[in-house]
């Protein structure tokens, strides 16, 4: 492997950018624009156990230095992913992928985790207990540091795989959370999911989503995303993913010194189907100005 070369929970990446969640799909779209293998990995759209048609409309909404979703995990469940969507998905990447998993109960997450991790492909399972935009589940588990660790011990239970919980920045202390996944088993750790947020329309004097919230994405939360990597790279001992407004090789090299093995891409697909690639691309020439020579060497370099 080269100088962009990272491990993530005993998988080897080419280099550590991975579309996040949630807008990369199952990478169809985006295999058209360029070719997929040049990514470390992909995180595909997030899967429950049953289907779900998500939020009503209006769900997407633009906001000062970033977006708003409340989507609320479309998918068409976790049968048709592993028997179409993964098929299909592994004709455009031939790399391990992360199975993003949410669900409403401890059943469903152990259930849709079970169905997921029987593909070659998965090589983690990415528990998403921080979506702000689903009633009842996602953000219920992420916000309870004793829920968190009990869905995090339900997929531990069911599967050999890296287990990667998806942290929420929507509470009082993330590092909590962080402490009580790893204790609960979590190989790594995901952070951060959307910020929730909202705007109103003031011509109608209503919410401009029907979900009245919704989740921020985009540069706006960067340095929130930062600040979380930083705080619970110092609480536990297992990797992190960093996740949140990320847009350049400069981002990406920031948050890897506070405390990110590997980061996700995430609004700025939506903004330019290009983002990953170029973010790929540009990382040799910017660690060469900053006298990087390897990229995992600089993992919590920040730190003192």
């Amino acid at each position: 492997m080269g100088r962009l070369s990272v491990t993530l929970c005993g998988v080897e990446l080419e280099n550590p950018v991975i579309p996040a969640s949630g807008t990369f799909g199952y990478g169809k779209e985006f295999s058209e624009f360029y070719d997929l293998n040049v990514l470390g990995s992909l995180s595909f759209k997030g899967t429950t156990l049953a289907a779900r048609e998500g939020n009503p409309l209006p769900r997407i909404a633009e906001a000062p230095g970033g977006m708003l979703n409340a989507v609320g995990l479309q998918n068409p469940g976790a049968e048709k992913v592993l028997h179409e969507e993964l098929p299909a998905l592994k004709q455009r990447f031939h790399k391990k992928v992360m199975a993003n998993v949410s669900g409403f109960s401890l059943e469903d997450y152990a259930e849709a985790s079970t169905i997921l991790a029987q593909d070659e492909a998965v090589g983690w399972l990415e528990v998403n207990i921080s979506c702000p935009n689903v009633h009842g589940g996602g953000m219920s588990f992420g916000t309870d540091p004793k829920q968190a660790a009990a869905v995090t011990a339900a997929v531990r239970k069911v599967t050999e795989k890296p287990v990667i919980m998806k942290l929420t920045p929507n509470v009082t202390d993330i590092a909590e959370i962080a402490r009580a996944c790893e204790g609960a088993g979590a190989d790594g750790l995901s952070l951060i999911n959307t910020v929730t947020a909202m705007r109103i329309d003031l011509r109608t004097r209503r919410p401009v989503l029907a979900n009245t919230t919704g989740g921020l994405s985009g540069p706006a939360v960067f340095p929130i995303a930062l600040r979380a990597v930083w705080q619970v790279y110092e609480a536990v001992k297992i990797p992190l993913v960093g996740c949140g407004g990320i847009a350049s090789a400069e981002d990406v090299i920031e948050m890897m010194l506070a405390g990110a093995s590997a980061v996700q891409v995430g609004a700025a697909n939506l903004r330019n189907p290009f983002a990953c690639k170029e973010i790929i691309d540009n990382l040799p020439a910017v660690m060469d100005r900053y006298g990087i020579e390897n990229i995992k060497d600089i993992i919590g370099g920040a730190h003192g």
